[in-house]
């Protein structure tokens, strides 16, 4: 059987040239005005034939646009010879990754060897300020050129390609990564690095910064010189010898504040820690930015995880490179210091089970793929899986783990589900946030734990900025609870769902359940024969027992770096108690205005929330986006009773603060798309005012917050009843002022 998955190399050494001007290092995001030549070869172009200007799947650079001369990404071609051209951009008129085209056709004349095409991107001589260039680092950026010189539509891509490097900006914030539990005494280490605008870390950082703890920290430096041309710090071999909660704060060598860990718990006693995770992201050789080896470097010593898998699409993975990702994470994987898993996503069409992730303990397990859509060597063709039940009987005997996620093809649980395997979901990834994904679970009566990761296609595993294209949050991680860091013992945390998931922030989580009388403890799902271990007053995240009360008493702490705005207690997706911020929200000037949800389910969810805001006898003093992301949407206040903005969400929420001139008079007037609505200021409460715009979960909200709400830290206990007949799933959702939320795996409480 033959197949071809590429564009052919057939005479390719007579197809002709490209070159690109200027070149160099640009920083991302900049704008910027490029040069590409492309010469023809010895059979120059002829009458309709074309040219294809291709760039990744995951690049966010500007739009090209052929309309408006002083506009920006505006795009220019022209022949040498003055054969009439004719130029249009197709976001997906190439084989993946290589989707996104700028496609050249020659429709009256043709092209000898020598002749050129010139082609301007961001064209600056009629007043545009250039093409905006991606947002995120790339060593080789590529403008991959194909060239159909015979008119048969048979692309041949050119032995040389012309190549800049992308490069973070100055850094406009900071960031401090330090542990989140460990013991009394045992050795931790910190992460600093600044970041650009648009999330990249900066090699731009330079100077000397003071550390200072609020508790004694044995090893701790008073001050850091950080080099000009370092990407990040890592200070190691710290101890804290005295227990309880604690933070560290970097400072300027003035003194002022620039960056704050999260809270960091020094426990005399625990039986696990906590490791952040992102197990989900490609890399270029699929179809993510830089290589494997980089993205794992990036992960480890950009993001500061302690854990991670590399997840490429199996269509685009060969046996080389399978081998390859096994020798990466055989390499770096290091018990105590950083955990890397073999694996890989299985990418099936949502038709037939849509995508999963496998996770394999160690190197060397065979491969098995949705299909060999993008591999020409089918020697191996008789293991694929073309189904989620084909790879279940797959995979079975494998030391493996799975897990459902929304990406392109969006997983089916309903269809198809593997309890052995498949012990959690992922919900929140650069791709939006995807609570439906739980609801589906528990209308099957599955008993799944919660993960968030990237699904980073950017090259930032760990630390996974959206950019400026459809990916519409920032990617999650995953906090797992395990005894030690090696592969077994994580392996072990995540089929039990000893872990929390959040949208990109580290807080610390704990929830339990007390047990009046006591519960059967099981060591596995009894729904696949998981059998009663002891009889337990208490259990923790992830643990299953079966249960006689009518309520019980669920244990919150919850410590973030961002003060909490909302936090919820939930049974199977149903909220049975919350906690607001206490203080007196009565005579606040602080309304904060929140969007979110999906279209629908698959890759066209994105719902759009263009829109503006008036005010009627009330003024806006000042204003604080939430999750804006994405720069290249506007949010403007052109007086102090309007504003305007561009904004999408793929699941999760954004939004506006507002403070206002008085806290109880006048109205508000929101106009969106989805939602239009005139709100009396008065009747705003803590209580979320909600309106609704169907779709996946798709609505306004609008409340009020205190204006000085210190609510960093929160410890409840509180009575819960229980349902009979079915499970009890019983978990905390939290959201914290700087956007972020957090999920806990379920407690499950079964009859």
């Amino acid at each position: 059987m033959a197949h071809s998955a590429h564009p052919t190399s057939y005479m390719a050494e007579s197809a002709g040239s490209a070159r690109i001007s200027p070149v160099g290092e640009f920083e991302a995001g900049s704008f910027q005005e490029f040069v590409l030549t492309y010469t023809a070869g010895y059979f120059g172009i002829d009458d309709t034939g074309s040219l294809k200007i291709v760039h990744r799947f995951a690049s966010d650079m500007g739009k090209p646009q052929f309309d408006d001369p002083a506009g920006p990404n505006f795009v220019t071609v022209e022949a040498s010879n003055g054969a009439a051209l004719a130029v249009e951009y197709d976001g997906k008129r190439n084989v993946r990754p290589w989707d996104k085209t700028l496609f050249i056709r020659v429709v009256k004349g043709f092209l000898r060897e020598g002749d050129q095409i010139i082609v301007r991107l961001g064209d600056r001589r009629s007043g545009s300020p250039g093409m905006r260039v991606q947002t995120f680092c790339e060593h080789t950026f590529e403008f991959k050129v194909l060239v159909d010189p015979w008119a048969t539509y048979t692309f041949i891509e050119l032995l040389e390609q012309p190549t800049v490097a992308i490069v973070a900006g100055r850094p406009v914030r900071y960031v401090l990564v330090g542990p989140t539990i460990r013991r009394v005494g045992e050795a931790f280490r910190l992460g600093f690095k600044g970041e650009d605008k648009w999330g990249n870390p900066s090699h731009l950082v330079s100077g000397r910064f003071r550390l200072n703890s609020s508790a004694p920290v044995e090893g701790l430096p008073n001050e850091i010189l950080v080099d000009s041309g370092s990407h990040a710090t890592i200070i190691e071999g710290l101890r804290c010898h005295v227990p309880g909660l604690m933070h560290i704060d970097v400072r300027t060598s003035e003194g002022t504040v620039v960056a704050r860990s999260g809270p960091i718990q020094i426990a005399a006693q625990t039986q696990r820690l906590a490791y952040w995770a992102d197990l989900h992201g490609q890399s270029e050789e699929t179809i993510g930015t830089n290589s494997a080896r980089d993205f794992i470097l990036f992960g480890r010593d950009r993001a500061f995880l302690d854990v991670m898998s590399h997840q490429g699409n199996d269509f685009q993975i060969t046996q080389e490179f399978w081998e390859e990702l096994n020798r990466l994470t055989r390499e770096f994987n290091e018990d105590g210091r950083f955990i890397v898993f073999p694996g890989y996503e299985w990418s099936g069409n949502t038709s037939l089970g849509g995508d999963r992730n496998v996770l394999f303990a160690d190197e060397g397990r065979a491969i098995h793929r949705s299909h060999h859509a993008l591999i020409e060597d089918l020697s191996d063709v008789a293991t694929d899986a073309h189904t989620a039940n084909d790879l279940f009987e797959a995979l079975k005997g494998e030391d493996c783990m799975v897990f459902a996620h929304i990406g392109g093809r969006y997983a089916d649980i309903k269809a198809a589900h593997n309890r052995r395997m498949e012990r959690s979901i992922e919900i929140h990834s650069d791709w939006g946030t995807f609570e439906w994904l739980l609801q589906d679970a528990f209308d099957q009566q599955y008993r799944v734990g919660i993960l968030a990761n990237s699904d980073g296609h950017k090259g930032r595993q760990g630390a996974s900025h959206p950019g400026a294209s459809l990916f519409g949050a920032y990617g999650g991680l995953s906090c797992i609870l395990a005894k030690e860091l090696t592969r077994e013992s994580i392996l072990d945390a995540l089929r039990h769902r000893r872990h929390y998931a959040t949208t990109g922030s580290r807080l610390i989580l704990d929830v339990s359940a007390n047990l009046d009388g006591g519960g059967d403890l099981f060591d596995d799902d009894p729904a696949m024969g998981g059998n009663v271990v002891e009889r337990k007053d208490s259990l923790g995240i992830g643990d299953i027992a079966r249960y006689e009360g009518h309520q019980t008493c669920l244990n919150i702490t919850l410590h973030a770096a961002s003060p909490l705005e909302r936090v919820e207690i939930l049974n199977g997706g149903t909220v049975v108690k919350d906690f607001v911020p206490e203080g007196d929200v009565a005579a606040s000037r602080r309304i904060r205005i929140l969007w979110e949800g999906s279209e629908y389910r698959g890759r066209g969810r994105q719902t759009i929330w263009d829109g503006n805001l008036a005010l009627n006898d009330n003024a806006i003093e000042r204003i604080v986006p939430i999750n804006w992301w994405n720069l290249d949407k506007c949010l403007d206040m052109p007086d102090d009773r309007h504003l305007r903005w561009e904004y999408l969400t793929t699941g999760g929420f954004g939004g506006i603060e507002i403070w206002l001139s008085h806290p109880r008079g006048g109205e508000i007037l929101l106009n969106t798309e989805p939602v239009k609505a005139a709100v009396l200021i008065e009747g705003i409460g803590s209580e979320e005012l909600r309106f609704e715009a169907g779709g996946l979960g798709r609505r306004v909200k609008i409340y009020r917050l205190p204006e000085q709400n210190t609510m960093y830290s929160l410890e409840k206990a509180v009575q819960i009843p229980l349902a009979k007949g079915r499970d009890n799933p019983l978990y905390v959702r939290a959201r914290t002022e700087d956007g972020h939320m957090c999920w806990s795996s379920p407690i499950y409480l079964i009859d």
